[in-house]
Parts: structure tokens; sequence; C-alpha cells
């Protein structure tokens, strides 16, 4: 039976995971409650939020999350975008910010099969410049912390490793190969500077994959990848940029970029 906490009392940073995952547990249908993000994995800040996935099965439904009386806003099935990010909620939890994902676990046992087969698709999230591999859900089970029930550790499949690799590349190579033709060439700086962007998390990923690292998300994807020096090739674009300039941009993106993967 679930019952609102709205008065829950205060807990400190080693309790308080325990106190929502108890919780979140107690939501119908849910069968297992994972910490992830950088309280996982121990790169978080003071000032970092807290991410925990609810795996479930059969009938779910968000109103039970809404029902424990958190202030913040739930989603509905669906609400962020559809696909394997398929929505969550925003909560507050003791004056600490809590992000709850939803997670199909059938769903996430098909892209784990997938995954070892190194099959895989990408779909547009918001504020993901690549896009997310549908293998994203499978990453978070080999680096989230299960708080409640059991789930799969999946290492990085060989299979994923080659056709990831291979894919990522090339598609950074086609978004850099288009915008040196249809924007750079044509003045295009906004369009060119996107691709650029774009290409480099494409790339990024890639260069990931060919290692057997795992990526939930782009906040450090750059970094991890070697590739913060398109930073250097952005910001050397002079005001107004003129079109040699811009194919320059989109060549040095592109020589970074093979040197990251070779």
């Amino acid at each position: 039976m679930i019952t609102n906490i709205e008065s829950a009392p205060v807990h400190d940073d080693e309790s308080f995971p325990d106190h929502v995952a108890g919780h979140l547990a107690g939501v119908p249908g849910v069968v297992a409650v994972a910490l992830g993000g950088s309280r996982a994995s121990g790169t978080h800040g003071p000032d970092s939020d807290w991410d925990f996935a609810v795996y479930y099965r059969g009938d779910f439904s968000p109103g039970d999350v809404r029902a424990l009386g958190w202030p913040g806003h739930v989603s509905e099935l669906g609400g962020w975008g559809g696909g394997v990010f398929n929505g969550g909620a925003w909560l507050e939890v003791d004056g600490r910010r809590i992000d709850v994902h939803y997670r199909d676990l059938d769903e996430v046992e098909h892209h784990l099969a997938e995954a070892r087969e190194g099959r895989f698709e990408v779909e547009r999230l918001m504020f993901h410049l690549a896009g997310i591999p549908t293998y994203l859900v499978v990453a978070e089970l080999a680096v989230n912390r299960a708080l409640r029930g059991e789930l799969p550790k999946p290492e990085y499949p060989e299979a994923l490793r080659r056709s990831a690799a291979e894919r990522w590349a090339g598609d950074a190579r086609a978004t850099l190969g288009y915008a040196r033709a249809a924007f750079a060439a044509r003045g295009g700086a906004t369009e060119t500077a996107g691709a650029i962007a774009t290409a480099a998390c494409q790339g990024a990923h890639a260069v990931l994959a060919a290692r057997g690292e795992w990526v939930t998300n782009e906040k450090r994807l750059l970094e991890r990848a070697g590739l913060r020096g398109v930073d250097a090739v952005l910001t050397a674009l002079p005001p107004n940029p003129a079109p040699d300039s811009l194919t320059a941009a989109v060549d040095a993106a592109a020589s970074l970029l093979d040197k990251a993967l070779s």
C-alpha cells in the first residue's frame, strides 16, 4: 500500500538513497530500483541531483509515483519522447532534487539481447546532440547500483564494440562531409557550427564504443573521448566567417576525429 510521505524525516546522504528506494520499490509493478548518474559513479559534487531508475514489469502507473506525495513533476509513460527513454519524474525529497526514470524491464532485456548481437538504433532525445543509442539502457544496467531487487550486470559485448564504433564513426564523417558541402560552402555559420558539434558527439560515441566503455549521456562525452579540442576549432572562427573559414573549421574537426579514431 502506498502512503503519502510529504512529511518524511530528513536523511543524510548515506541513508537517503535507501530511503527513496524503499518507497519507490513499493510502487505496484516495480521489481527493482537502482541509483544512477554521478551519485552511483562517485563523480558527484555537493549540488548534484540524485538519479533513480525504477524497473517494472506489466502494469505500471505514474499515478502511483505521484501518490507518494513528493513535490515536482511526474510524466506519463512516453512523456519524455517515447523510445527507450520512456518517461520519469523530477521531484524534491528532503530538500534534494531527484530524477526518477521509468524502465520497462522487458524492453531493457530486449535491448540487452540486441546489444549482445551488435544491433542497436539511435533515437532522438531532447538535449542530446547525437541522439541516444538504444543500448543506453544496457549501459545503465552496467554502471548503476541496484538498491532493491536483482538486475543484470552486463559486460560490453564484443559485437557491439565493432558495430557501434563503425556506425558512429560513419555518422560523424557523413555529418562533417555534408556540413562542408551544404553549409560551409554557402557561408552558413550556425549550421556549420551545429554540424561540427553533432559530429564531435557522434565521433566520441565511436571512440568509446571501440574501447568498450559504456555511455549513459553526453555530459562528459567529449572529455572521455579526447575530443575537447573541438572547442578550439569553433572558438577560432572569426565573426561573420567566410566560406573558406568555415570549410577550414570542418576540415580541422575531421582531422581531430581521425586522430581520435586512429
